[in-house]
């Protein structure tokens, strides 16, 4: 088949590249054009080592954008990891249309952090779609869909970089494969069951010791590695990654104040919640790198007694 790729960063570069170890013929590639002074998006990167044509508008909207698809005569779109709004007369110009990776069981988080929020949310499963793109934000009919479980450990890395990126490629291709030979079916999302979140950025990925020690925790780990939940200490931030939670089981098992470091081992603090304890094995000051919770200790010279976010 003849592809025009849509998309950017890893992975961009990895459908690109799988599309092209089955042999098919990639007609150009699009991708958003680089901030100044940085390094050039991996997908944009790879298409140049592979001598193909390459496309960075500013918009996608605009006429540049629509003659350089319809000139490339391609048979599919793949959009894969788009930022861009990418308009119908842009995504309707391949013989067979454009499909589109999401990372979430739609209707279910749309948006843009939508591996985040399931995390978050304590949800028992995830997974991805792809669809055909319309005017409205992931709210086009799915052609297809793949599910992988929410472990009560996981975190938006391992659910990520583990599952959805190399499960979203092998999709990627299934459902090309699917609208090339028209035995896909196009399901209209079901709109009862829709739900829409915006960016999980540093102002919702801020720990509120207070609430129960479950949300917290599913908070670190929906924010591990990115964006990085967050407290203070000093009145400078402190990310935290890598943790593990324990339960208060009786009164007599609480041990310090809300929001308080209670103790401290050779590799890990608890810090009380309500609740329960959050053990935190990993973190990032920030005046500092990441580092294990043994180096932040002994690099801040926590104490049993330290309060965060106060």
């Amino acid at each position: 088949m003849k592809i025009a790729i849509v998309g950017q960063q890893d992975f961009g570069k990895a459908v690109l590249e799988a599309f092209l170890a089955r042999g098919d013929e990639i007609a150009g590639v699009f991708c958003a054009p680089e901030k100044e002074g940085a390094k050039a998006d991996p997908l944009k990167a790879a298409a140049l080592e592979k001598g193909l044509k390459i496309f960075q508008f500013q918009s996608l909207r605009n006429k540049e954008a629509l003659d350089a698809m319809r000139a490339l005569n391609a048979d599919i779109g793949i959009m894969a990891f788009v930022l861009q709004f990418a308009p119908q007369e842009f995504v309707k110009i391949p013989r067979k249309g454009t499909i589109q990776y999401h990372p979430s069981l739609l209707p279910k988080y749309r948006g843009p952090s939508s591996i985040n929020w399931p995390i978050i949310r304590g949800d028992a499963k995830t997974g991805l779609s792809i669809f055909r793109p319309t005017d409205g934000l992931d709210e086009g009919p799915v052609i297809l869909q793949k599910e992988t479980p929410l472990s009560a450990d996981d975190t938006l890395g391992s659910v990520y970089f583990d599952r959805l990126f190399p499960m979203g490629v092998a999709a990627m291709i299934e459902a090309a494969d699917l609208v090339m030979a028209g035995k896909h079916r196009e399901t209209v999302q079901d709109e009862t069951r829709a739900s829409y979140e915006g960016w999980c950025r540093a102002a919702e990925a801020k720990i509120n010791w207070a609430s129960h020690v479950d949300f917290t925790y599913n908070l670190i780990r929906g924010c591990n590695p990115a964006p990085g939940a967050w407290t203070t200490l000093g009145g400078k931030k402190l990310q935290i990654f890598d943790s593990r939670k324990h339960l208060f089981r009786t009164f007599g098992a609480v041990k310090g104040k809300i929001g308080e470091i209670s103790e401290i081992g050779a590799a890990s603090f608890f810090v009380t919640a309500q609740g329960g304890r959050i053990e935190v094995l990993k973190a990032k000051h920030e005046d500092g790198k990441k580092v294990s919770a043994a180096e932040l200790v002994a690099q801040n010279g926590l104490t049993p007694g330290t309060v965060l976010g106060s």
